[in-house]
């Protein structure tokens, strides 16, 4: 991890300071096969002062190095040691570490079905300014059943790294140092979201891509600090859908759009046959704060297609059996709630059943064992449109497991309708006005992060296994995460009578 300069689109001024793995932006991509175990030794480089604003006031960052950093290969089933735990961090050097640091060299075992990972910062207190600096990179996982079927590959197989950033006018990366309005206790402060005005794929603004008339694969992965998006084609055609997050899913389906919350991926064939001559773009549904359609963000990327190429493979149907987790073998509920208060400086803190990461661990799944996990967001404004603060959803991501997304349902937010505590407690104290609704037809499939939407209560259902010891789970956007939406979470052995 060093300091590079990295240039975003050829017209800007100036190429931008960034922070990368190897001094790249993206980070390399890593790939490996199922069974393989990998060894990486991550080292910082990094300057001992940040050039993005450092909030103090947080957790870890307070009375530590400026620049720190740790890595998670985000959605791996990895051992605790090897996970990238937000107070193993370490600085250049190793001279400083964090608490839960134990060592240089990580380990990754490889012993999931194939699927796009993904590896960026972790480090506590900073993970938003690292990420946004530039450290995140690909980490593909392959396997024989990926292999044997006839899916696109080498130069047709494609990861996208997707974000939204803000840029000054030499060409440098902006991110805020304070809030809005600001706040005169606190600079820099943390601000509650980061929305950038300009959209960002693998590192270049609004690129384009030429592709032959045939069909590509895409491993589309949302890593935004905080903006979700809904995907679709400028021409209409659908995406053929081959996987989730943790991997491929049953049956190839066609879905004409999809919406990616941060940390989410999605694996989809782009079938360009047919189109010789055309061009093509990568659009978002993306809404300004005001409700109105974002037209600097609607446009993410040009795909334009060439007069050669093409191919005769016909589009694979059937991909991977499909377990299905059984409600029934569950062996515990666990409820939350997206729970908000104000801080001593007059900021709005976003938490976990009102709970800060350093309050006593509460969760504590046994090893081989299934829960439900029902997530309630009860910050909702009827009268605002979805995506809109403060309706906005939370992309809650647990370390070390997979999981199976059961449904989504409306209840009433009325704090005189909605009692957390009883709902936490027992699941009282809630009324809900809706049906239990699917997921999304883009969420059928194994995932890691899962989009707690304002107003609903979203149900899971997790197989813990693996590995026992300590992780976390939190709030995917940065933001959130760096201020306390984020919990420990222990797996530990199971004790029979």
């Amino acid at each position: 991890m060093k300091s590079a300069k990295h240039r975003f689109h050829r017209n800007f001024k100036e190429a931008a300071t960034i922070f990368g793995y190897n001094g790249m932006y993206p980070g390399p991509t890593i790939e490996a096969m199922k069974g393989q175990a990998v060894r990486v030794k991550w080292i910082n480089n990094l300057p001992l002062k940040h050039f993005l604003p450092v909030d103090k006031t947080l957790e870890d960052a307070m009375d530590s190095p400026e620049v720190r950093t740790v890595v998670h290969l985000h959605g791996h089933n990895v051992a605790p040691d090897s996970d990238g735990h937000p107070e193993a961090w370490f600085t250049r050097n190793y001279e400083y570490v964090g608490k839960k640091y134990c060592r240089q060299v990580y380990e990754y075992p490889n012993q999931q079905q194939a699927t796009t990972l993904w590896y960026h910062d972790h480090a506590m207190g900073v993970t938003r300014l690292n990420l946004y600096a530039g450290l995140a990179g690909f980490y593909l996982l392959h396997d024989f059943n990926e292999q044997s079927l006839d899916l696109p590959r080498g130069k047709y197989d494609i990861p996208l790294m997707i974000q939204d950033k803000s840029f000054r006018s030499d060409g440098s990366l902006f991110y805020p140092d304070n809030l809005t309005p600001r706040n005169q206790f606190v600079h820099p402060s943390v601000v509650r979201a980061f929305i950038g005005n300009t959209m960002v794929v693998n590192g270049k603004v609004w690129p384009y891509l030429h592709v032959e008339p045939r069909k590509y694969r895409f491993r589309m992965l949302n890593a935004s600090n905080t903006n979700g998006f809904t995907f679709k084609l400028s021409n209409g055609q659908p995406f053929w859908q081959l996987g989730t997050d943790g991997g491929l899913i049953s049956v190839t389906k066609a879905i004409q759009k999809f919406p990616l919350d941060p940390a989410e991926r999605v694996d989809v064939i782009i079938d360009f046959s047919g189109l010789e001559g055309e061009t093509i773009i990568l659009q978002t549904e993306e809404l300004d704060l005001q409700g109105n359609p974002d037209i600097h963000k609607r446009e993410v990327m040009q795909f334009r297609v060439g007069n050669k190429g093409g191919d005769s493979i016909p589009l694979p149907q059937n991909l991977r059996p499909f377990d299905k987790l059984e409600e029934a073998k569950a062996v515990k509920t666990r409820r939350f709630v997206m729970s908000q208060e104000v801080d001593g400086f007059g900021r709005i803190k976003l938490t976990l059943n009102n709970l800060e990461f350093s309050d006593p661990v509460t969760e504590f799944p046994e090893y081989d064992t299934i829960e439900i996990w029902e997530l309630a967001n009860p910050v909702f404004d009827p009268t605002r449109p979805l995506g809109i603060p403060p309706n906005i959803s939370h992309p809650i991501h647990l370390h070390l497991v997979q999981f199976q997304i059961l449904g989504r349902q409306q209840f009433n937010v009325n704090p005189n309708k909605f009692n957390a505590n009883q709902w936490i407690t027992n699941g009282g104290g809630i009324e809900f006005v809706s049906n239990p609704v699917d997921p999304d037809p883009s969420e059928m499939g194994w995932k890691d992060t899962v989009r707690v939407e304002p107003g609903q209560v979203t149900r899971i259902i997790v197989h813990f296994k693996n590995y026992t010891g300590e992780y976390v789970w939190h709030c995917h956007i940065l933001e959130h995460e760096d201020y306390e939406m984020m919990r420990p979470l222990i797996v530990i052995k199971k004790y029979n009578d």
